[in-house]
C-alpha cells in the first residue's frame, strides 16, 4: 500500500511572506501526522526561502513517522543532514532563480559528486533518494552511484496541456517505475500531484510513497490541514 508523505514547505512560505512566526510548519506537520500522513517532507534550500534551520531541528524532535529532508548535494547540506539525521534524504537540483524545483537531477553528469555525497550520508545511517526525471538513463545512473531510492519527478505529466501529452508522460512514468523496481531501487513519486491527477499514477502500482505538498497546503487554507490530509490519504489508500 503506498504511503503519503506531506511536504510542509509552503506552510513556511506563508510564514516567511510576513517574516513572523505563523503559520508554523512544525504544527502543520503534527496535524498532518494525526490525519494519517506516514511521512513529513521538508526542503532546506541554500537560500532559506521557506524552511529554516530552526524548523529542521524542531521537526527532527517532533516527527513521529519519517522525516524526509530534501536538499542540494552540497557539503553544507550534507553536514547539516549528518547532524540532524533525518530518516532519509532526497537529493534534488537547486537553482536560486527557480520558483520550485524545475526538474530532476542529472545523475550522469554529476555522478562523481553524488557518489561521494551518497557515501557520506549512508555511512551516517541515512537512506538516500535521488529526485530524477522519468528517464531510463538517469535511473540506471542512480543505481550506479549507489542510491537506495529514486523519486520520480512527475511535473511534466502534471503540467501537460493535452490528453496526448499526458498519455506520453504517463508512459514514461510507468516505464521508470518498472526500471527502478527491476534495479532493486525503492520508487517514490512527486511534484505537481493533486487530488485529480494522482489516480492514473496510483493505478500503475509500484510507487511506495507519494510526496505531495502544494495541493495539500492549498486545500488546507480552505478546509484545514487535517481534512486536506485525510482526503489525500483516502485517495491513496482507497478508503
Amino acid at each position: 500500500m503506498p504511503k503519503l508523505g506531506v511536504n510542509v514547505d509552503h506552510v513556511a512560505t506563508i510564514r516567511q511572506a510576513r517574516g513572523g512566526n505563523e503559520p508554523d510548519p512544525v504544527t502543520a506537520a503534527a496535524l498532518a501526522e494525526l490525519a494519517g500522513a506516514e511521512g513529513i517532507t521538508i526542503h532546506l534550500r541554500e537560500d532559506r526561502r521557506h524552511i529554516q534551520d530552526r524548523d529542521i531541528n524542531l521537526l527532527r524532535q517532533t516527527i513521529k513517522t519519517r522525516m524526509n529532508l530534501e536538499m542540494a548535494a552540497t557539503d553544507e547540506m550534507v553536514g547539516i543532514a549528518l547532524e540532524v539525521l533525518p530518516d532519509y534524504v532526497t537529493l534534488v537540483p537547486e537553482k536560486r532563480e527557480e520558483l520550485t524545483t524545475e526538474g530532476g537531477l542529472d545523475v550522469s553528469m554529476h555522478r562523481h559528486l553524488l557518489n561521494k555525497q551518497i557515501g557520506l550520508l549512508q555511512h551516517g545511517g541515512i537512506t538516500v533518494s535521488l529526485f530524477v526525471d522519468p528517464d531510463l538513463d538517469q535511473i540506471k545512473a542512480a543505481h550506479r552511484v549507489g542510491a537506495n531510492t529514486i523519486e520520480i519527478h512527475t511535473g511534466a505529466y502534471c503540467d501537460a496541456k493535452t490528453a496526448d501529452l499526458q498519455r506520453a508522460e504517463l508512459q514514461k512514468i510507468e516505464a521508470a517505475i518498472r526500471a527502478g523496481k527491476k534495479l532493486g531501487l525503492g520508487v517514490n513519486a512527486g511534484h505537481g500531484l493533486n487530488y485529480t491527477n494522482l489516480a492514473p499514477i496510483l493505478a500503475m502500482g509500484g510507487v511506495e510513497e507519494f510526496n505531495i505538498g502544494h495541493s495539500i497546503v492549498s486545500r488546507a487554507v480552505l478546509v484545514g490541514m487535517e481534512n486536506a490530509v485525510r482526503e489525500m490519504v483516502t485517495l491513496i489508500k482507497g478508503r
